[in-house]
């Protein structure tokens, strides 16, 4: 069976699309696998979000982040990509994030041109490193892979500070630097997709943030357009956690309800049943393993 380095890039090669709804815990991962989705990424947010119970503003560490993504990677068959903010550090921090995350078994990472600490790319008030500094930190993540399979993401941040033309400068750069994609966040026309899409020579990844809803700061655009444009993959790290969270809060608005009156109330169109939730997480398999390996012959 193919690594899950070289499962994403044979899909990278093969795939004329591909669409990486974000992860954040086991059970949004499996939840993936189970959809038949090719491939998934972790969101920084959504991760920062889960673990800290905070905003995606720099707190969450290295450790941290390689160790809930090392998790989530040896749940399932899929490739998964991390997020590894702005590689935490100089470019000799970046080397050293890098190899971190290929030994989660995680198939690739996205490196930021924030500074630090970053915010979520959405928020106001964020700012990039010079396009040099950038450059070192992307040789340093090439440099640092064991496996060339393993996949660079370069993220800029630029657009919202320096314009169309300077990312598509940095596009260039970054290209040039190793990077095996281009993911330009916060983009907002299908002429600046285009424009980074000509422009970089290398694959570009679009954040379409909730997916199925809109957002001020990420416009629905079709899929087939994206795809037509020369999008390679597109991610949506905001979908399953405003799922989860819509589904949680109409739960507890329920519960909230029957504290009030001290009814019972069966609502299995909120909640799945205990049986979905051990096939999702692999109780039978579980069972059989133990069945296997714990009883003793006579």
């Amino acid at each position: 069976m193919n690594n899950p380095r070289n499962q994403f890039r044979q899909l990278l090669k093969n795939e004329p699309f591909l669409v990486s709804p974000g992860v954040y815990d086991g059970y949004s991962i499996r939840l993936v696998e189970a959809a038949g989705f090719k491939t998934a990424c972790t969101s920084g947010a959504a991760v920062s979000n889960a673990l800290l119970g905070i905003a995606d503003i720099g707190v969450m560490g290295l450790s941290e982040n390689v160790t809930h993504c090392r998790h989530l990677a040896r749940s399932v068959s899929i490739p998964l990509t991390a997020d590894a903010d702005t590689g935490y550090g100089n470019p000799v921090n970046v080397y050293h994030t890098v190899q971190m995350f290929e030994e989660a078994g995680v198939a690739g990472i996205n490196l930021e041109d924030q500074v630090s600490p970053k915010r979520c790319g959405h928020m106001p008030g964020k700012d990039v490193i010079s396009e040099a500094e950038m450059v070192k930190k992307i040789e340093a993540a090439c440099l640092a892979r064991r496996d060339d399979d393993f996949v660079i993401i370069a993220r800029t941040d630029s657009l919202a500070i320096e314009g169309i033309e300077g990312a598509v400068k940095r596009a260039r750069a970054y290209a040039r630097a190793g990077a095996d994609m281009l993911f330009p966040d916060a983009v907002r026309t299908e002429d600046d997709i285009k424009r980074l899409v000509d422009a970089a020579g290398i694959p570009i990844s679009i954040n379409m943030g909730f997916g199925i809803r809109n957002r001020p700061t990420t416009p629905l655009i079709p899929l087939p357009r994206l795809k037509e444009i020369g999008v390679k993959r597109i991610s949506l790290p905001r979908m399953l956690p405003a799922a989860a969270i819509h589904g949680m809060r109409q739960a507890l608005q329920v519960m909230q309800g029957v504290i009030a009156t001290g009814e019972p109330v069966d609502r299995p169109d909120l909640l799945v049943g205990i049986e979905d939730i051990m096939q999702l997480m692999g109780y039978e398999q579980m069972r059989a393993m133990e069945k296997r390996l714990t009883t003793l012959d006579a």
